[in-house]
């Protein structure tokens, strides 16, 4: 399913991680194609609220969760920069869908990063 919202379609997820050494290409390549999947699953079935945006994002964050795994096998983690990455990428994501007053923490709850 192709992204149709103008305001996430055109983005580069993860920017800052991409061409830095420290963060292993293929792995950043699968952060940002976890939150493509996002925006396809918010596409498909809107969020009526908060809760149910919560919800999806919550189970992306699983996804990176296990994703933290690799990059520790790969010699690299999910630190400083990153984590600040991803949660502005989710929060991003939050506004461009319509939910400018998510919580930024709340997005991404159950993070082990």
């Amino acid at each position: 399913m192709a992204i149709t919202n103008g305001r996430t379609a055109a983005y580069e997820f993860l920017r800052p991680m991409r061409g830095d050494g420290y963060y292993p290409a293929h792995l950043v390549a699968r952060g940002a194609g976890i939150l493509r999947a996002l925006c396809e699953r918010i596409e498909a079935e809107p969020p009526c609220g908060l809760p149910e945006l919560y919800a999806l994002t919550h189970a992306a964050t699983e996804e990176f969760n296990l994703l933290a795994e690799e990059f520790g096998a790969a010699g690299s983690e999910i630190e400083t920069v990153a984590r600040d990455t991803i949660a502005v990428d989710f929060e991003y994501l939050a506004q461009a869908y319509g939910f400018p007053e998510a919580d930024p923490e709340e997005l991404v709850a159950p993070r082990e990063w």
